[in-house]
C-alpha cells in the first residue's frame, strides 16, 4: 500500500539550503531561508532567552503534559502585547497555545471551517504554506492580487470583498507581509475593517512578525482595527521571528466572539482540534516567552534586541533603495516596505544566473529575505543583480 503513494514535489527551499550548503564558494550569499541573521550571518540565540532559560532550568518542577490549550499563562501575557492593554481585558477574546504560527493559522482555518466557511480568500503572492494549508483541510482558496507597482492592491482587495459572500473568510497578513514586505497603511486598514464588517466576512489575521517592521505597537494597529470593527475574529500569532525561537515552535490562536459567553462553545472546538491534530503543544519556548514577559529586566533585554534587529533590516532597505536601479531592476520601493521579506523581478533564468555566476541563492519566486544581507556583501549583491538583469 505505501509503496503505491505518488511522489511528491521536493520543497523548494530545503532543495536550496542544500545547494548553498554544497557550494564551496567563500562569497556565497544566502538570501533564501527566512531567518534573521545578524551583519556576520549568524542566527544567535537571544540574551534574553538565555536569561529566561537558566531561569527555568533551576525552577521548572515538571514536564508533565499542559493539555491542548497549553500554557495560558503564556497565551495571556502576549495579549496585552498584541491587542494593547483595553483589548486585551475584552471577556470577548481568549486564546491557546500551537506550535508555531502554522498551527496557529491551520487551528484558526479549521475553526472557520466548522462555523460554515466554505471559502477563504487571499492576497497572492502570499506565504507559500497558506495555500497547502487550506488545501489539506478542504477549504476552497480565492486569491486577488496582494500588491501591484510596489504598493498595495486596494482595488483588487475591494473587488474581491465585493465579491465575497457572508461567511467567508479573509486571509490578512498583520504586518511585514511575506513575501512582499508591502503592508496596508492604517488607514488602509481602517477602510478594509469597515468592508469587512459591512459584507458580514470573518477575518482570519496572521501575525507573525509584530515588532520586525516599525514596532511593536505600530505593527499590531491593523489587527486591533479589524477586531474592533468586526464581532468575531480569529488571529494566528507567532513568536518565531520576534523572540528568535525558531525550532521550539512557539505560536497561538485567539478568538475573538460575538458574545462573552459564546466562548466556551468555540473554545472547546478548537481544543478538539488540538487535541486531535498535535494532542499537546510543546512547553518550552512558550514558558520562555512568559519568563521574559513577565520579568522587567529580561523584557528590556528582549525589547533591545528587537529593537536592534529591526535598525538593522531598515539600514539594509535604505541601503538597497540608495542603490536605485540595479540593471532593470527599481530598488526603490524597497526602502518604504518592512520585514524580513522583499520580492525581486527577476525570470528564472535571471535567478538561476544569479545562483551560477554569482553564488547568490534566493527562492525561484523572487523572494529575498532582507537580513541575509549584509554591510560586507550589499554592495557585490547590487552589482551580481545589475549584471544578470541589465
Amino acid at each position: 500500500m505505501l509503496a503505491d503513494l505518488p511522489e511528491q514535489s521536493p520543497d523548494a527551499l530545503l532543495a536550496l539550503i542544500k545547494m548553498y550548503a554544497a557550494d564551496p564558494r567563500e562569497e556565497k550569499i544566502d538570501l533564501g531561508v527566512g531567518v534573521y541573521r545578524t551583519d556576520d550571518g549568524a542566527t544567535p540565540v537571544f540574551a534574553a532567552v538565555k536569561g529566561a532559560e537558566r531561569d527555568l532550568v533551576e525552577r521548572q518542577d515538571s514536564k508533565a503534559y499542559l493539555g491542548p490549550e497549553g500554557c495560558m499563562d503564556f497565551v495571556r501575557c502576549l495579549m496585552p502585547i498584541i491587542l494593547g492593554d483595553d483589548m486585551a481585558k475584552s471577556e470577548r477574546i481568549d486564546g491557546m497555545q500551537t506550535p508555531g504560527g502554522t498551527g496557529g493559522v491551520r487551528l484558526a482555518v479549521a475553526l472557520a471551517q466548522a462555523a460554515g466557511s466554505k471559502r477563504v480568500w487571499m492576497g497572492t503572492p502570499s506565504w507559500p504554506n497558506h495555500a497547502q494549508i487550506l488545501k489539506d483541510i478542504g477549504m476552497e482558496a480565492a486569491t486577488f492580487n496582494h500588491a501591484a507597482d510596489g504598493a498595495t492592491d486596494m482595488d483588487a482587495l475591494k473587488d474581491a470583498i465585493a465579491k465575497a459572500d457572508a461567511g467567508d473568510a479573509f486571509l490578512l497578513h498583520g504586518c511585514c507581509h511575506n513575501p512582499t514586505g508591502i503592508d496596508y497603511t492604517v488607514d488602509q486598514w481602517h477602510e478594509i475593517a469597515a468592508m469587512i464588517a459591512e459584507k458580514g466576512i470573518l477575518p482570519i489575521l496572521d501575525l507573525a512578525y509584530q515588532g520586525l517592521g516599525e514596532g511593536l505597537e505600530e505593527d499590531a494597529q491593523g489587527v486591533r482595527i479589524v477586531m474592533k470593527a468586526v464581532p468575531e475574529a480569529l488571529l494566528a500569532y507567532s513568536c518565531d521571528k520576534n523572540f528568535g525561537l525558531y525550532r521550539d515552535r512557539v505560536g497561538a490562536v485567539y478568538v475573538q466572539a460575538a458574545e462573552a459567553d459564546h466562548l466556551p462553545r468555540i473554545m472547546s472546538n478548537a481544543a478538539s482540534f488540538a487535541r486531535a491534530t498535535w494532542s499537546m503543544p510543546p512547553d518550552h519556548g512558550g514558558s520562555v516567552v512568559r519568563e521574559i514577559v513577565a520579568d522587567d529586566t529580561l523584557r528590556g533585554e528582549w525589547l533591545d534586541e528587537l529593537a536592534g534587529m529591526r535598525r538593522r533590516m531598515l539600514q539594509v532597505r535604505a541601503r538597497l533603495a540608495e542603490a536605485g536601479t540595479a540593471g532593470s531592476v527599481d530598488l526603490t520601493p524597497l526602502g518604504q516596505q518592512h520585514g524580513l521579506f522583499a520580492m525581486l523581478p527577476l525570470d528564472k533564468d535571471q535567478i538561476q544566473a544569479l545562483r551560477k555566476d554569482h553564488a547568490v541563492y534566493m527562492a525561484g519566486s523572487g523572494r529575498i529575505n532582507i537580513a541575509g544581507l549584509t554591510l560586507g556583501n550589499i554592495d557585490r549583491f547590487i552589482a551580481a543583480l545589475a549584471k544578470v538583469s541589465g
